[in-house]
């Protein structure tokens, strides 16, 4: 399990008439399949298409594995993965934008949800976060971030939401996975 490399491939479908963009993460020898919500969080998806679509997450990886055993000092605790190009400065990076809270779009943090990640309103831009269990302090006024703004919720997992589970089980040192997850490719077709 500690050097399991996992393969993603990212496969955009066409949008259907109620507005929404499946998206199918071969992962090895399993898929995830997550479906966009363009019309409830336009800023928000025209800026991870655009990660896409210049291949910007080309370097893309799951480092962050936060679940209930590794949170034990933490009063409002949640359960996530996140990934994306790294804390650190990267030349793929694109400027932060908006916030597009659950308020304005209308989109709840239920299992599944895939979301911006941020510390501050306004400077979420690569990193994103999956949760697999429903969780309302993520929500509009709620507990998780002490703005109360919360986070932008973007998208759901509609199958495939037992890798995000599994990758819960890996191997971590202080929330961070000892092997991060790295994309081998992300495509738009």
């Amino acid at each position: 399990m500690k050097n399991t490399v996992l393969v993603f491939a990212i496969i955009f479908i066409n949008c259907h008439k109620d507005n929404t963009i499946k998206v199918a993460l071969n992962i090895e020898n399993d898929m995830i399949i997550i479906e966009f919500l363009p019309h409830k969080a336009p800023l928000t998806f025209k800026n991870i298409l655009k990660y896409v679509e210049e291949g910007r997450y080309d370097d893309f990886h799951f480092y962050r594995a936060v679940d209930l055993k590794n949170q034990k000092n933490y009063n409002v605790k949640i359960e996530v993965i996140q990934g994306g190009l790294g804390f650190d400065k990267h030349p793929n990076k694109l400027p932060s934008i908006s916030h597009e809270s659950t308020n304005i779009t209308n989109i709840r943090y239920l299992n599944g949800t895939i979301s911006m990640a941020r510390n501050k309103q306004g400077i979420a831009n690569s990193e994103i976060f999956i949760i697999n269990t429903n969780q309302p302090n993520l929500n509009y006024n709620g507990k998780q971030n002490p703005d109360g703004k919360g986070f932008t919720a973007f998208e759901y997992v509609i199958s495939g939401i037992q890798i995000i589970k599994f990758t819960h089980q890996l191997p971590s040192n202080n929330r961070m996975l000892n092997d991060p997850i790295k994309i081998k490719s992300i495509k738009r077709i």
